[in-house]
């Protein structure tokens, strides 16, 4: 550290020229960490329930707020790669709406005890990647493991309405029935929670989904 006595400087200009005169020095003691020289891991995508490396040849590195490290890569999906995911949605959802609420409600059922099981490595996993305490990163995961939950009961939620005699020989009648292909895009803010607002209740309606997690922090939504 530099100090200066003022009481010594008989000449206040030639102590204004000694302090400016430091904007010359250079005091960065930064150097290229090791980690940069490392292949960090590339992140894949998950077409028809595999995982598929992506052919991009540009990615996003994703970033340890607090270290700076790249925790991974995240390669940006080409157009041929969106549509093959979207395919592979549409070619499965004929059988998935055809196959019985209780078989996939079950589904969810493991879903939730897998969440449960991996609580602590999923926040830890958010906390990495998006800088969050591990507290909040804990809330993050239980706010979306509440709507697996819901997802259980779906059987009932899914009941239609069927009312006799609503006019003179007429009765009426409403069933729910499944949309088709779904899609979520996911923002940084809440990386476990927004995706688990998503896709289990949809896909428990007998939907199937397309999940396009946050560039920032896509590691909870690979998860799952």
């Amino acid at each position: 550290m530099l100090q200066f006595s003022i009481q010594r400087v008989r000449n206040l200009g030639s102590l204004r020229h000694r302090i400016f005169d430091l904007r010359s020095y250079d005091f960065s003691t930064a150097v290229e960490p090791s980690w940069r020289l490392r292949n960090p891991p590339r992140v894949p995508n998950i077409i028809g329930g595999s995982f598929v490396d992506s052919q991009s040849c540009d990615s996003i590195d994703v970033l340890n707020p607090a270290t700076q490290q790249v925790v991974c890569q995240l390669p940006l999906t080409t157009n041929e790669e969106f549509k093959a995911a979207v395919s592979a949605a549409k070619q499965a959802f004929p059988s998935w709406r055809n196959t019985p609420i209780t078989a996939r409600q079950r589904i969810m059922f493991k879903l939730q005890e897998l969440i449960r099981r991996d609580m602590d490595k999923l926040a830890m996993n958010i906390t990495t990647e998006q800088g969050k305490t591990l507290k909040d990163a804990q809330g993050d995961v239980f706010r979306g493991l509440e709507v697996v939950e819901h997802s259980c009961g779906m059987a009932t939620l899914q009941m239609g309405e069927f009312v006799p005699n609503v006019s003179s020989g007429i009765d009426t009648y409403s069933i729910r029935e499944p949309l088709g292909v779904c899609a979520g895009i996911c923002p940084f803010n809440f990386p476990a929670m927004i995706p688990l607002w998503m896709f289990p209740v949809a896909v428990t309606c007998g939907n199937t989904f397309i999940l396009k997690p946050s560039e920032k922090d896509p590691g909870d939504c690979y998860s799952f």
